[in-house]
């Protein structure tokens, strides 16, 4: 089986109903959100012989692990299964028997500098990135005031519709009032208590809220690097927004955001396709000196990345970090770039250029 997860509306059911148009002869589609194909769902109203089988937001069935197991273990057909969801399918597993083995698990993200439609250039690209987002809706109409609306209607459907269905959240207008307090925080260090203080919650309660907000890809934390480094101190993690039109801040804000969800982006990929574990971490030691990502490759650190909005002097804790940890790479991308440079085994380049060469073939 292929389980496909990502955000909500990042276009995985047309993803889905594309190959089974372009490359099954036969299948049938069900949407876990629809009452009839629910019923069929349960029921297994499909032929032996289909081609592909897809089960859509299948994760809200509490049951549907085993149930999606027990499918896979007594198929007799040349059926094959494709399940999608807007939530953590390698996670949100209620209890049963594993799926091991069963099936491989990719990741949908939005459009990036690494992919956008021939027709537009990368300066467009780039622009609509920063102030409409990557999701396909919104990118592809580069509309803001539509982008606006849009946004507005999807929080409410993951707050009151996604996140109900899988989470007893009793305060859903405290967890909004935690989301707008992250988009207004993206690039700075995210104290729990602080939060809990201000929206008077407990710190446990903001802790669990945020691995929610996670499983449901609305955002995702890079917390601290730490190893080999006696002076670096475990800190708080910074939390980016899937949809980079999400943050509420300065360009630079928006920026690091943009930066983050591409190199996300790009080691999910790795990861679905290789299966290298990769992580995404910053760094800070207790002289205050920091890097804002570090790319780890089955735990041996492959980049350092440091993010500049217009800022082309490389980093003079780049440099530091650069030289005592000697990683495979380090580079500073900036936004408003005339012309890249390298000095030694520092590259100082462009965002555009950073991520146009895609990781497909490599």
């Amino acid at each position: 089986m292929v389980f496909i997860g990502g955000p909500r509306q990042v276009g995985k059911t047309t993803l889905a109903k594309n190959i089974l148009e372009q490359t099954y002869q036969s299948g049938r589609y069900f949407n876990w959100d629809y009452y009839d194909d629910r019923h069929d769902l349960i029921a297994q109203k499909w032929l032996n012989d289909s081609g592909l089988i897809i089960f859509d937001e299948l994760h809200k069935y509490k049951n549907w692990k085993n149930w999606i197991k027990g499918i896979y273990d007594t198929n007799e057909g040349t059926s094959h299964f494709l399940v999608t969801g807007s939530a953590r399918l390698d996670i949100y597993r209620r209890g049963g028997d594993s799926l091991l083995g069963r099936y491989h698990y990719w990741r949908l993200h939005p459009f990036g500098l690494d992919e956008y439609p021939k027709n537009m250039t990368s300066k467009e690209a780039f622009k609509r990135l920063m102030t409409v987002g990557g999701f396909p809706e919104t990118f592809l109409d580069g509309d803001e005031r539509e982008a606006r609306r849009w946004r507005r209607e999807r929080f409410d459907r993951v707050l009151k519709e996604d996140i109900r269905d899988l989470e007893a959240i009793r305060h859903i207008s405290l967890l909004d009032l935690f989301i707008y307090q992250l988009r207004t925080r993206v690039g700075n260090l995210i104290v729990m208590s602080n939060i809990a203080g201000e929206i008077q919650v407990s710190p446990k309660t903001i802790k669990n809220w945020l691995d929610i907000l996670e499983r449901m890809y609305l955002v995702f934390s890079v917390r601290s690097f730490t190893r080999n480094l006696p002076r670096a101190v475990i800190k708080p993690p910074k939390v980016f927004f899937f949809d980079n039109a999400d943050v509420i801040g300065n360009e630079g804000a928006v920026f690091e955001n943009l930066v983050a969800t591409g190199l996300l982006k790009r080691i999910h990929f790795l990861e679905d396709r290789d299966g290298y574990r990769y992580e995404l971490r910053f760094i800070r030691d207790k002289e205050g000196r920091e890097v804002d990502f570090i790319i780890l490759k089955d735990g041996i650190i492959d980049e350092l990345i440091e993010v500049k909005f217009s800022d082309d002097k490389i980093s003079k804790h780049l440099k530091y970090y650069a030289q005592k940890l000697n990683p495979l790479k380090a580079t500073q991308i900036v936004a408003n770039l005339k012309h890249p440079y390298s000095s030694g085994k520092i590259n100082v380049i462009d965002p555009v250029s950073y991520f146009k060469n895609p990781v497909i073939n490599n």
